[in-house]
This record gives structure tokens, C-alpha cells and sequence, in this order.
């Protein structure tokens, strides 16, 4: 909001000393700030944030955003992750669950951030004691080209599913 602010100020000094040519670059960052607040909204900082594990900063910068839909795509499943994460530090496992299948459908741009999610899935219903869905999850994680702890994690699932069939 400053820079907008400064770029209309800009903007009115340039539409008085009849510098249009300025004034068609200081519409363009404005445009391009109110798109960018609309599309990416917070999550960035919330990303930010969520990595330093400032859990309430995170949830404060995320709440900010009033409609997640109108999020890209590439926002929105880092916004569905976060939220999800937070929702399991609450012990709310019902949101948590509902944040990630929102994150499971949405694209990742790499195989182990989508197996984060596929994880943290299997894990939940491990919880629930539904076990057909947790092995469903690690299948479709066993398919992602996942990290070497990701992959521990997933074959210890594996061991703690085989306890409980």
C-alpha cells in the first residue's frame, strides 16, 4: 500500500508537468501491485514466516486473505499446506484433512513437496485409523520421486499400518 500510495503521488506529479510517458509506467506498477495482492495476496510472507516457525504470523498473514479462490494456482497449494499445518498443530484434524486434500488437488511444482502433503495425509488417517486411505496416500507417494527422509517416513508408516491390519 506505500508503494501505491508513493506511485500516486508520482503520478500526479507527472500528470501536472505533463510527463505522460511516466505516467503510463506509474498506472503499470499500480496495476501491477492491485493484481498482485489480488492473485498472490500474503502468502509469500506467510511462507516466510512459516519456515522461521512463526506459527502466528503465519495464521495472522494468512487469515488477511479474504477469498483463497481467487489465489493462483501456484499460491493456493502453499496456502492449503500452511493452513494445514496449522490446523494439525491446533489438533484439529478434521480442517487439517480438508486443507490437504484441497493441496493433493492442486499442481506442486516438485514431487516431494506434493509427497509432503500425500505424508501428512497417511499420517492423519493413521490417526483416524482408516487404513485403506493411509495405504492409498503412500501408494501415490511411492510413485513421486520423494527425499530420502520422506521416503523413511513413508516406510514407517508402512510398519505402523502393519501393526494395525
Amino acid at each position: 500500500m506505500i508503494i501505491i500510495g508513493i506511485a500516486i503521488i508520482g503520478l500526479a506529479y507527472a500528470v501536472v508537468f505533463k510527463h505522460y510517458n511516466v505516467c503510463i509506467y506509474l498506472l503499470g506498477i499500480i496495476g501491477y501491485f492491485i493484481w498482485s495482492q489480488y492473485r498472490e495476496g500474503t502468502v509469500f510472507l506467510a511462507t516466510q514466516a512459516f519456515h522461521r516457525q512463526d506459527y502466528e504470523k503465519t495464521d495472522k498473514l494468512l487469515s488477511e486473505i479474504k477469498n483463497p479462490d481467487n489465489l493462483r494456482k501456484g499460491r493456493r497449494n502453499f496456502y492449503e499446506f500452511m493452513k494445514g499445518n496449522l490446523a494439525l498443530k491446533n489438533n484439529n484434524i478434521e480442517e487439517a484433512e480438508y486443507h490437504f486434500q484441497l493441496a493433493s488437488r492442486l499442481p506442486w511444482r516438485r514431487d516431494n513437496e506434493k509427497g509432503m502433503v500425500l505424508i501428512n495425509l497417511a499420517n492423519i488417517n493413521l490417526r483416524k485409523k482408516e487404513y485403506d486411505r493411509v495405504n492409498t496416500y503412500l501408494e501415490l507417494a511411492d510413485k513421486l520421486a520423494l527425499t530420502h527422509r520422506q521416503r523413511d517416513i513413508v516406510a514407517k508408516i508402512k510398519e505402523d499400518v502393519k501393526k494395525y491390519n
